[in-house]
């Protein structure tokens, strides 16, 4: 009897143990108040971690199914018609086969006009515009920028540059960029040192700018994770790991803070060039510091190309910004992906609830809609742009 009492006590015992176990409630390895998980481990508990018991997925093949219902707000077009003030259409608009395509894509997106910030000049340039021009349906609906060479920057640079921005001028171009992010990162003045965004030998070049009213589109840097280890606290560490030449070690560039820097240092030491940061300067996952920018210098503005995961993943702090500074945002796409505007159209305009980005390497988070009203939309779609370069023509666009 007592043998049997003894026996069942030791199994009840056992089997609370077991249960324990496997809801977390003991076993694992214990970790200390603010101390990570070992490798291949997660905490289940406060201070205890465990691994799983069957064969982890890598990141790239762990695809959950979500089961949240919410009501879906699919967006094909935009709401009001828009200019993607970054485009990059490439070689369609090198012909008139192309340029039927490219309108033929606009049209299903609501997309009426498009600068194209390949950072064309010279001939290249001339003869775009002219293909352009001679296009009975597209020649009000592309317009090109004017790229910059930065090549041999030293003695007698700046007269040859201001030269042909002013023939491309006069052969059509309507503003400048987009700028690349080689600018800062990479590009050497003819002595090998890097050749800095706020170099003095550039200042003519701005002031050009100004005098001519071009705005200047100008992309610095890439995501500030991009310039840190590429380890496991990465947010972005499938995208380096993919794309490894996306990576800016700090043995070989200067860090994210330093261009930041020197193109801010651009921004206010131009005010009456006007400047639109590329991709929100990125600054989108700190939307704080971008207007502090935007509340320092009135004379720069900011555009929506290629940042999307970031603004919908803040749907009431994005929302707020946008509203705030619905003046200064342009919107813009960079990459020409059709099947990815409807993406923006949908977390500008609706509130939809977690769904997807469209590309995964991005961001491994959903996306939120920050429901713009519609004041606010058609400033970020066409009239900022508009009323940057009055000269864009107006025909599509409401009264």
């Amino acid at each position: 009897m007592h043998k049997l009492l003894i026996v069942g006590c030791l199994g009840v015992l056992l089997l609370t143990n077991q249960t324990a176990t496997a809801q977390g409630g003991a076993g694992g390895v214990p970790i200390k108040s603010g101390e990570s998980c070992p490798p291949g481990t997660t905490e289940v508990r406060p201070r205890n971690c465990r691994a799983p018991d069957v064969p982890s997925p890598s990141i790239v093949d762990y695809r959950p199914h979500s089961t949240l219902v919410t009501p879906t707000h699919l967006v094909k077009t935009a709401k009001y018609p828009a200019i993607d003030y970054h485009g990059h259409p490439g070689n369609l608009i090198g012909s008139s086969e192309g340029l039927a395509s490219l309108g033929a894509s606009l049209d299903s997106l609501n997309v009426r006009m498009m600068l194209s910030a390949d950072n064309m000049s010279g001939d290249i340039l001339r003869r775009t515009v002219e293909g352009i021009r001679a296009s009975a349906t597209m020649k009000n609906r592309v317009r090109i920028l004017a790229g910059i060479d930065f090549r041999n920057v030293g003695p007698g640079w700046a007269t040859k540059a201001i030269a042909q921005l002013e023939a491309d001028v006069a052969a059509g171009a309507v503003g400048v960029g987009e700028i690349s992010k080689s600018l800062g990162l990479s590009i050497k003045k003819p002595d090998g040192s890097r050749l800095k965004i706020d170099d003095p030998e550039l200042d003519p070049i701005w002031d050009a700018c100004a005098r001519l009213k071009l705005p200047v589109f100008i992309h610095t840097a890439d995501p500030e994770q991009f310039f840190h280890p590429v380890d496991y606290t990465n947010e972005r560490w499938l995208e380096l790991s993919l794309f490894p030449g996306r990576r800016y070690p700090q043995d070989r560039f200067p860090s994210f803070e330093t261009v930041m820097t020197e193109r801010d240092n651009l921004f206010r030491k131009h005010p009456k060039t006007t400047f639109v940061a590329a991709h929100m300067g990125w600054y989108a996952n700190d939307l704080g510091r971008l207007g502090k920018l935007l509340d320092e210098m009135p004379n720069v503005y900011t555009e929506v190309g290629a940042v999307l995961y970031d603004i919908g993943r803040q749907p009431r702090g994005a929302h707020d910004f946008f509203v705030k500074y619905q003046d200064r945002i342009l919107f813009g796409k960079d990459s020409f992906q059709p099947e990815e505007y409807p993406y923006y159209w949908r977390v500008f305009e609706t509130g939809d609830e977690y769904f997807d980005y469209y590309r995964g390497y991005h961001a491994f988070w959903k996306l939120y809609g920050i429901d713009l009203p519609d004041g606010a939309l058609k400033k970020i779609y066409y009239q900022n742009a508009m009323r940057l370069i009055p000269a864009l023509p107006k025909d599509g666009f409401p009264r």
